[in-house]
């Protein structure tokens, strides 16, 4: 495949002053931002998840806010609130944190899910309702969220609704050793070096270009295929069917749609291929299939059901 010779390479060269290996996930970074598509990371706490958002953010001339959630954290201190002004006799809006172009919900399943709902309206419309009146959020805006897996103490599982409305779910696993190695000599470093290279009108406009990356009426069909797939009563069965409750909604076969014309954007093509979808098909899906409870039980994983999936389904 073609290098990237997008303006996000600059992007992507600012961050890796500080990122050490994971070029998938910093792929798939740059693939949110230009589908302006809001991203969960999932990983053990250490492992450089809020470091990695927190170095996008600085190579970039966009706002950014960071929220620490927490058991306590109110809805009222992500979105804003009103305040009643005695002289007027009015209320005025106070805004949160939340208005920003791009937002780290650093550990979001540490906060209970009133906290975690407050953010729904924010994902879909990309605007905040305060009292009777609502406030559009700059643009672009995304979530960037970690979360510690869902075994770790003090956790609460995010609701089916919030999920569905992330692009991807990814996975953050422990460095291979030589990158270990090279974590301990950039140890002193604290993000400084990194520079501003891209600003949010420069984020929308190579995400316009993305959009326009030909995808074929049998890559679309395939897509299609694969969601329906998933679902209860629905396409073809496949050997994983019996894993799964609850199949994907049509939410993720736009993922796929835009994030494959992203992706293939990024790997300096005009045109989607189908191993771009099979590529982004597990950050798509796996946060927006339910297992059967007998499955989990089993030790199954939504990864494994993906995998045999993308087996059945025949490509174009």
């Amino acid at each position: 495949m073609a290098a990237s010779t997008t303006p996000l390479e600059p992007l992507l060269a600012e961050c890796r002053k500080v990122i050490v290996g994971q070029p998938q996930l910093l792929n798939r970074l740059l693939v949110a931002l230009l589908c302006r598509g809001h991203v969960l990371l999932e990983g053990l706490p250490g492992l450089a998840k809020t470091r990695t958002i927190k170095t996008l953010a600085s190579a970039s001339h966009t706002s950014f806010r960071r929220i620490q959630f927490t058991p306590d954290l109110l809805p009222s201190d992500v979105v804003g609130t009103l305040i009643f002004d005695p002289k007027q006799l009015t209320f005025t809006p106070k805004r949160g944190p939340i208005f920003a172009n791009l937002l780290l919900a650093d550990e979001i399943n540490r906060a209970p899910s009133k906290v975690q709902a407050a953010l729904l309206e924010a994902m879909e419309e990309r605007q905040v309702t305060l009292g009777d009146e609502s406030f559009p959020l700059p643009n672009p805006f995304l979530v960037l969220a970690t979360q510690n897996p869902l075994e770790q103490e003090g956790t609460f599982p995010l609701p089916e609704a919030q999920m569905d409305r992330f692009l991807f779910k990814l996975r953050v696993d422990y460095p291979k050793q030589e990158e270990e190695i090279e974590v301990l000599r950039r140890a002193h470093l604290n993000g400084d070096e990194v520079r501003p290279v891209v600003d949010g009108p420069g984020l929308l406009a190579v995400g316009r270009e993305a959009e326009q990356v030909r995808l074929d009426e049998a890559i679309r069909s395939y897509i299609v295929r694969l969601v329906q797939a998933t679902r209860p009563g629905h396409g073809k069965a496949w050997k994983g069917k019996e894993l799964l409750r609850c199949g994907a909604s049509p939410r993720a076969s736009l993922a796929l749609q835009a994030s494959s014309r992203a992706l293939a954007y990024l790997q300096g093509r005009d045109h989607v291929l189908p191993q771009d979808v099979v590529d982004l098909a597990p950050d798509v899906l796996r946060h927006r299939l339910l297992l059967t409870f007998e499955s989990e039980a089993d030790g199954a994983t939504t990864d494994h059901a993906i995998a045999q999936l993308l087996q059945a389904v025949p490509r174009p």
